[in-house]
């Protein structure tokens, strides 16, 4: 029989280990990222164009490469960082993988030019699918510029996978984020499709989050700082309590200058914030862990960011603890902080001798949510129940609910302003008002998606939305969809929407509150992969329904109970959680016997 075991070519050997390598354009951006760094940048320009599939490009004015170096580069195995296995377990750097560039190289079209200090020429090196086209003399800057294009020509499966344009950028956009911050000596930009995303000066820790997710995070920052020279030196901020999320989104650690993925050391975090935040809010931190790079295994993960601690447990300890006296500091006295920005505290600051009066609540008496020209599903009044409910809700009896002649006078009762109880003829219904409600705007707003006929109602005063990168990425995916529903906005500037209008029924709202809590809502229910529209018509129910503690009228109690059996699924919400429940009377004659 004739063997059948043989080498692989090396461009296929390098295929395959792209694929451990580069998942996408994002992967790319990671590594030509790291590798600029450790080449003793002070200044680093990220260009991406088409979300990564034409180009990605990274210009730095580190130390450069020489003719050989350069070549070498993109051999497999080869690597400056480490010589011998032991050097695997005190590693400080970044790039020292070995097979970066050539995984990268054999699934893309590279061109690198790269200049050491003093020399009079560079070198230029362009390799096509891990075929060397050439290699010449040039004339270029100090430093290096390494430019990706087409990628994953030569692999079109993995083309064809790649997701839409927004969310690829929002990946390259959280691959830039945890780089930069985590390096704000260095200087770095952020080109997509020729707008300026990022220009990043250098500066402190705190100066860099700021710069990197916004003004408004500068009153939001509590300092955390805890040494303990033995295992961990813990330093970075931690969001006040008041400014926590529904989302993850900014939660960031850092051991040794690497971002990593520790949900054991995310846990400590959050345990520490135990009674001051909801079960559902979040935190944002960014946390730097030094420790001896001999106590930590970052290899058991091929993107690096999972790594082992060897004493897990007094790590965790130390970070809760840290965490918590920080809090602690925070919440007993303000402390003075020399480093904080003061740039933004000007316009929060009113003149010496301005009178201040105390903030007061306005509340409409006559504001009903259910009332014609507001209610979010306007429907007509349906009485026969029996039809409605039939099939619908296995605990509910196929008899008649209501008697139709006493039904405007049927019994409603808001239990701890939370449940909606009313006399049937066959028992006792109990439904949920937040969870109801949630159900009835849930496919209200499906509907609304599916024929794109929301009407806008016109605000007095459009209100600027200034986002983050991210966020601004995901609003630009969703803009027609929002439109498509009733939202007027308009893309104003860098990073920044302007609302115009709103759905009708929706006008009374804060145009900016009601925005970026529509977002947080998508980020958080992005999380079960369900349809994008499946998902703004969850977000958008979520935010505006009735929430429990609410207080209802007893006209408010009969219009939510007869919205709901007009849904097609009246006895859940839209995530499978039961909105109401039927006693008949045979189970409650059973209780009273």
């Amino acid at each position: 029989m004739a063997d059948i075991i043989k080498l692989l070519p090396d461009s296929v050997a390098n295929q395959i280990a792209a694929g451990e390598v580069v998942q996408r354009p994002a992967s790319v951006v990671k590594e030509l990222l790291e590798n600029a760094i450790d080449s003793g940048a002070t200044s680093i320009e990220l260009i991406v164009k088409d979300a990564g599939k034409t180009l990605i490009q990274v210009i730095d004015n580190g130390k450069g490469m020489s003719d050989t170096d350069a070549r070498m580069s993109f051999e497999r195995h080869a690597t400056s960082k480490i010589s011998k296995a032991d050097d695997l377990f005190c590693i400080l750097t970044k790039g020292f993988r070995g097979e970066a560039l050539a995984s990268i190289a054999a699934i893309a079209h590279v061109d690198l030019k790269s200049k050491q200090a003093g020399k009079e020429l560079g070198t230029h090196i362009r390799i096509e699918g891990s075929k060397y086209i050439d290699q010449l003399p040039c004339a270029t800057h100090e430093g290096s510029s390494m430019s990706v294009k087409n990628l994953f020509y030569n692999v079109p499966a993995r083309r064809k996978f790649l997701k839409s344009d927004s969310v690829e950028i929002r990946h390259i956009i959280d691959e830039f984020q945890r780089v930069a911050l985590v390096h704000p000596e260095i200087a770095f930009s952020y080109h997509n499709n020729e707008d300026e995303i990022y220009h990043l000066e250098k500066g402190s820790f705190r100066q860099r989050i700021v710069a990197v997710f916004g003004a408004a995070y500068n009153q939001r920052l509590v300092p955390v700082e805890e040494d303990n020279n033995n295992i961990v030196k813990v330093t970075g901020y931690i969001g006040k309590p008041e400014f926590a999320k529904k989302t993850r989104g900014e939660q960031f650690f850092f051991v040794n200058g690497r971002f990593i993925k520790n949900n054991y050391l995310n846990h400590a975090v959050s345990n520490a914030y135990d009674e001051l935040l909801g079960r559902d809010s979040f935190a944002s931190y960014f946390i730097l862990l030094e420790v001896d790079p001999s106590s930590i295994d970052i290899n058991i993960h091929p993107t690096k960011t999972e790594i082992k601690f060897e004493d897990e447990k007094s790590v965790y300890a130390i970070v809760r603890a840290s965490v918590k006296q920080a809090l602690s500091k925070y919440s007993v006295s303000p402390s003075l902080d020399f480093e904080r920005e003061t740039l933004f505290d000007n316009a929060l600051e009113p003149n010496k001798g301005d009178f201040i009066p105390a903030p007061t609540i306005k509340v409409d008496p006559n504001y009903n949510p259910f009332r014609e020209e507001v209610r979010s599903a306007p429907r007509k009044m349906h009485t026969q129940w029996e039809e409605m409910y039939k099939g619908d809700a296995p605990a509910a009896p196929a008899a008649k609910l209501f008697d139709e002649k006493k039904e405007d006078n049927a019994f409603y009762h808001q239990f701890r302003n939370k449940y909606i109880i009313t006399a049937i003829e066959e028992g006792l219904l109990i439904v949920d008002q937040h969870r109801a409600h949630k159900r009835i705007l849930y496919e209200y707003f499906t509907e609304l998606l599916k024929n794109n006929k929301g009407v806008s109602q016109q605000i007095l005063f459009p209100e600027s939305l200034e986002l983050n990168p991210a966020d601004f990425q995901l609003m630009k995916d969703l803009e027609e969809d929002f439109k498509s529903i009733g939202f007027d906005i308009t893309e104003f500037g860098k990073n920044t929407y302007v609302v115009n209008g709103l759905p009708a029924d929706m006008k009374d709202a804060n145009p900016k509150a009601l925005m970026e809590g529509l977002l947080e809502e998508f980020k958080e229910n992005k999380t079960q992969k369900i349809d994008k529209r499946d998902n703004l018509a969850k977000s958008l129910a979520n935010q505006t329904c009735i929430k429990s503690g609410q207080t209802l009228s007893r006209e408010e109690m009969q219009m939510l109970v007869s919205e709901l059996f007009l849904c097609e699924k009246p006895t859940v919400d839209p995530n499978g959680n039961l909105a109401l429940w039927n006693i008949d009377n045979y189970e409650l004659l059973e209780k009273f016997k």
